[in-house]
């Protein structure tokens, strides 16, 4: 969806060229973000998933909820660490930097 948003903005220019419209170029970032997220969140649910659930049932046993619980709030903790250091980057930098490494 949003590839199809950013080439329909594009073409809704009239002829000004992507880099012209820096609230754009904000639009895109952002939702590169958001999607980059999304990402994170489906990659953790597959890993919490495969690494917890071994047979699925009509319930879970204590040590797959345990071990849901773990994996959720390591992925929690996780996501508030990368969240602070992007709030830290976008400071120190006035904008999103794609690698976290300073």
């Amino acid at each position: 969806m949003f590839n199809i948003l950013y080439i329909n903005l594009i073409h809704n220019m009239d002829g000004q060229g992507a880099s012209a419209d820096p609230q754009l170029q904000h639009f895109i970032e952002i939702e590169s973000q958001k999607q980059r997220f999304q990402q994170l969140v489906h990659q953790m649910t597959e890993v919490c998933w495969e690494k917890c659930m071994d047979k699925p049932g009509p319930k879970l046993d204590s040590r797959t909820e345990i071990c849901f619980v773990n994996c959720v709030e390591r992925f929690i903790d996780t996501s508030q660490f990368i969240l602070n250091r992007l709030e830290q980057t976008q400071k120190s930098k006035g904008g999103f930097s794609e690698t976290m490494l300073d």
